[in-house]
């Protein structure tokens, strides 16, 4: 398979973001090894690939209008290939104001905010590679896909570094 074009939109005015190292994770997780994207989902093929940083009152816009829901959300996923739009793969939408919030909590773990932000790329990358989450069983598969996918990032130094300023430039 050629490699997808991924572009990548920072529209969080706080956030800085190693593109390069981005891209390579992005490459890492649609190579050969670890076969996450399963036969027929929007990644197992050919398609550019958007990710785009957005603030929690951007991504709850984003929210309420595809999904109904104006709550705040971490990641929002849109498989295009389902749009039938030729070319393109989808779109993975992160909240880094929602990474921070999760950092600072860590939920029980300890996890540093670029960690977290890579882990919401991850998942949204697993949605378009066919995993879901929307029943307990499905849940712990993602959950899994998860830990191989932030693994494999991690072991081969490809987890990228993400910096939020105290104070938007």
């Amino acid at each position: 398979m050629s490699q997808r074009r991924v572009a990548i939109a920072n529209l969080h005015p706080r956030l800085r973001v190693d593109r390069g190292a981005l891209l390579r994770a992005v490459r890492a997780l649609d190579g050969p090894a670890p076969p996450l994207a399963r036969p027929g989902s929007a990644l197992s093929g050919a398609g550019d690939l958007s990710i785009v940083f957005l603030t929690d009152p951007a991504l709850a816009g984003l929210h309420a209008r595809f999904l109904g829901d104006p709550s705040a959300t971490d990641v929002i996923t849109f498989d295009h290939s389902r749009d039938h739009q030729p070319g393109v793969a989808g779109e993975i939408c992160v909240s880094a104001d929602a990474a921070v919030r999760q950092a600072r909590a860590g939920s029980g773990r300890t996890r540093r905010f670029s960690s977290e932000l890579a882990l919401y790329i991850v998942h949204g990358w697993l949605h378009l590679a066919g995993h879901d989450d929307l029943t307990p069983t499905e849940k712990r598969r993602m959950r899994r896909a998860e830990a191989r996918a932030m693994r494999h990032l991690r072991e081969n130094g490809l987890l990228p570094v993400f910096e939020l300023s105290r104070r938007p430039p």
